[in-house]
């Protein structure tokens, strides 16, 4: 079974930028370009992506931050999806 992932993994020349736009590359961040942020938040929504964090919050649920652009806005994110017991260890 071929996914998308691999389709063109066989093509030397698909290693190129110019040949990774002419497949299709980059289309996506393209159109995101041109829209709105509302617009993209729409989509995420659309997608209904879920966050792969234990609670699996919805993507594009940005209504817990303040609308108020009168003072900087600040929003801090734990990235790290990894177990906690390395960092608590000292070992990687």
């Amino acid at each position: 079974m071929e996914t998308g992932l691999t389709t063109h993994f066989a093509d030397e020349a698909y290693r190129h930028l110019d040949t990774y736009r002419r497949f299709g590359g980059y289309e996506a961040l393209r159109k995101a370009f041109a829209m709105e942020p509302q617009q993209i938040i729409d989509e995420v929504k659309k997608a209904n992506l879920r966050g792969r964090g234990g609670a699996g919050f919805r993507r594009g649920e940005v209504g817990f931050l303040p609308k108020d652009l009168s003072r900087p806005r600040v929003l801090v994110i734990n990235a790290d999806e990894g177990s906690p017991a390395p960092s608590r260890t000292g070992s990687s």
